[in-house]
């Protein structure tokens, strides 16, 4: 199979099914059996991730990949013996991190709640004409790429964990901020973007919002 239909979504599913870390392995670059060149995308797809990884609180380098072809067995046995090493000593998911089951499961069904949307994005404004490693490299380690992932995606992931948060039970903005280790400035805004969509509303009673 093609490195390129590696999808964002198979990588956070792994990671909601408990894997302790992702690896993906694909041809050498620019050496693809395919005119697609599918495992550039793949390259995409996991610089993206590990942005998304950041971003929820777990480690990026738990998500790995690697070009060889098929005659680098040894290449191989050794890569994947250095990843397992590196994931060990990382520890469990989650833990590792410091983060308690339940705020894991909450961050990344977010997150996975938000790949359709992370595609469309991805392919209208952080798609790299051109198609080489160093491009691919000064892109998503660049400001720029920062920038954009913060407009495009950081804001929606954010909003997309306190709406699984507010599914759960009302809460206050102070309550949501503390969940999400955020600014309450920044969760107001949320909270008034969400409420002018119809999605949240203030429960007069409880003290707190609640989805609408």
């Amino acid at each position: 199979m093609c490195s390129g239909r590696v999808d964002l979504e198979f990588i956070l599913r792994a990671f909601s099914n408990g894997q302790d870390g992702v690896f993906v392995g694909g041809c050498k670059l620019d050496e693809c059996n395919y005119i697609t060149h599918g495992n550039y995308d793949a390259l995409a797809n996991v610089h993206l991730c590990r942005k998304i990884m950041a971003r929820i609180g777990l480690n990026p380098e738990r998500l790995r990949i690697e070009f060889m072809s098929g005659a680098d067995g040894g290449l191989m046995a050794d890569v994947t013996n250095d990843f397992t090493k590196q994931v060990r000593a990382l520890g469990p998911l989650g833990k590792g991190e410091g983060m308690d089951a339940d705020d894991l499961v909450l961050k990344l069904k977010a997150a996975r709640k938000l790949v359709p949307y992370i595609k469309l994005v991805e392919r209208e404004r952080l798609r790299i004409p051109s198609k080489s490693k160093e491009a691919y490299e000064e892109f998503f380690t660049s400001d720029r790429f920062d920038k954009l992932f913060d407009e495009l995606v950081g804001d929606q992931l954010a909003v997309s964990q306190m709406m699984s948060l507010l599914k759960e039970k009302p809460l206050s903005t102070g309550e949501i901020a503390e969940a999400l280790e955020l600014n309450p400035s920044e969760i107001a805004k949320y909270i008034n973007g969400s409420s002018r969509q119809g999605l949240v509303k203030y429960d007069e009673s409880a003290k707190r919002y609640a989805l609408a």
